[in-house]
């Protein structure tokens, strides 16, 4: 095992202890210099708060439509500008064109679907009365908490924070969004986009640019936070955000799993399974890192993916599928992993140690085998382009160690005639079946996960709800048939009131017996 030291006080989202006034970005495929952002300290922060709690009443006011009208115009603005907007992605995070279109082609459809379904989810609605209340007119309403901070990652710099940033302002919310310190240039072309698009209300959508104090000072001052980053971070947002009990919505880390049974079409499954493992160099919260495969096919299919993992190169190049690690210091938390493996007696066939020492900057797949279930790569997450796989008796201890993990975000399943029922079984967020993540790819279904994952869901009518709360309203219409809200109700009024509700409900439940 190596001796190399790990940071500990860095997380897959940075060193939290850097700072400064200025922030430097360079292009992951040529190291060339991009842009120099100043960052905003305290007072900064403060300052766009109060420059958002005075554009939130004017765009609550907007009302459904008002709102709608502006968010495609942002929608048109992005859509024309998503060439140079997948550019931006390519240079600040690495990965390729096709992926920085990816985000793109993502944001848009959650902008569809907000705009489609928001009035649906959120319109304010009539709630039944109980008998003794058929005085009173019931109603809930949804409205937002005011001003959301958003804080975004590097992996997915736009479709990440995007999604949560549509969601949040089609709920009526103003928005303030940070992003990580190695792709502020997305967060900034979002709001400069959002200021070409709704120039009467430019403040709605606001970035600010900084290291984690930013992150912090946002926090502090916002009515709902909204984080996405390791379990780690996420723990300090959870901590910063209970002193002042700010609501928050926390995606975090994830080691997903892969379940493969005797009956799985195996050319199937190898092929979205290596791809669920390595896109976007296995730098996804919801990337596969365990494969859990049943004896009988373990063999076959390990052959099937290790040959389409040897086509999958990390590079800067129009053929590589995969690009550099904008993070440096993930590489060596990348290797720790892969070396722990080996140690314990696993099995490289797919690249090795070596894979994540070739440079500074690129790391290249790696495959293992035979990986003990106590291995680092079988029980954290790795944040890399790695994927292990473990040999199990059947499907039954698949199920079993998934629900053993601390984790709970996302999963896939592969069997013919069983895969459903496996997947229901699994006490995790998402699970696709014969297929990879493909859950993140439709609008409508909540994103998130249970345990060390995270709480609160992104997308779908969650994803509106979670930025919205209820306002219950009763509006009294006239005199009541039972008075139960006042101290002056006749004698005996509460005794009447439960011998006629008990009446009718043991006449239901003798009705529905004889029927």
């Amino acid at each position: 095992m190596s001796t190399e030291t790990v940071n500990t006080s860095a997380t897959r989202d940075g060193d939290p202890s850097v700072d400064g006034e200025e922030l430097v970005t360079r292009d992951q495929t040529t190291g060339r210099e991009l842009a120099r952002h100043r960052v905003a300290g305290p007072e900064q922060v403060r300052a766009a708060v109060e420059v958002a709690r005075t554009a939130a009443g004017p765009w609550w006011d907007l009302g459904f439509d008002g709102r709608a009208e502006r968010l495609r115009a942002w929608r048109r603005d992005i859509a024309q500008g998503g060439e140079e907007l997948a550019t931006l992605i390519r240079a600040e995070n690495g990965k390729s064109l096709e992926d920085g279109r990816a985000e793109v082609l993502s944001v848009l459809g959650h902008l569809t679907f907000v705009l489609d379904n928001v009035e649906r989810v959120l319109a304010r609605h009539q709630v039944a009365t109980p008998p003794a209340m058929t005085n009173q007119r019931a109603s809930v309403e949804y409205l937002p908490y005011g001003v959301v901070g958003v804080i975004g990652p590097w992996n997915f710099p736009l479709g990440t924070p995007g999604a949560i940033v549509i969601h949040a302002l089609a709920a009526g919310n103003v928005v303030i969004l940070k992003p990580s310190p190695i792709t502020p240039g997305v967060g900034e072309w979002l709001a400069r986009s959002w200021r070409r698009a709704v120039p009467d209300l430019p403040d709605t959508l606001q970035t600010l640019v900084g290291f984690a104090a930013t992150g912090q000072a946002l926090t502090a001052d916002v009515d709902k936070i909204a984080f996405t980053g390791s379990v780690r971070s996420g723990r300090a947002v959870a901590a910063d955000c209970a002193r002042r009990l700010t609501p928050m919505l926390l995606e975090l880390g994830g080691n997903d799993a892969a379940v493969v049974a005797e009956d799985a079409d195996l050319d199937d499954a190898a092929a979205h399974i290596t791809w669920g493992a390595l896109q976007n160099a296995g730098f996804g919260c919801i990337s596969l890192e365990v494969a859990y495969v049943v004896d009988a096919v373990h063999d076959a299919l390990v052959d099937r993916i290790a040959a389409l993992a040897r086509r999958v190169h990390a590079g800067s190049g129009d053929d590589d599928l995969i690009g550099p690690v904008p993070l440096p210091a993930q590489i060596p938390v990348i290797r720790h992993h892969i070396e722990d493996a080996l140690a314990r007696g696993a099995t490289a066939v797919v690249g090795g140690p070596a894979s994540g020492a070739a440079d500074d900057q690129y790391v290249q797949p790696t495959i293992l085998v035979d990986v003990p279930a106590d291995a680092l790569a079988a029980v954290e997450e790795t944040f890399g382009p790695v994927l292990s796989i473990i040999r199990v008796a059947d499907t039954e201890e698949a199920i079993a160690r998934i629900n053993a993990s601390p984790y709970g975000l996302g999963s896939a399943v592969f069997s013919r005639d069983h895969g459903e029922a496996i997947a229901r079984r699994l006490r995790v967020g998402m699970t696709s079946v014969n297929d990879a993540l493909a859950f993140s790819q439709i609008s409508g279904l909540p994103f998130g996960g249970r345990g060390d994952s995270g709480f609160g869901r992104k997308h779908g009518d969650e994803g509106l709800l979670e930025f919205v709360y209820p306002h219950a309203i009763t509006v009294r219409t006239g005199p009541a048939p039972t008075p139960t809200t006042t101290f002056a109700r006749p004698p005996g009024a509460m005794a009447h009131a439960l011998a006629v509700a008990r009446a009718r409900l043991l006449g239901e439940d003798d009705h529905k017996e004889r029927t």
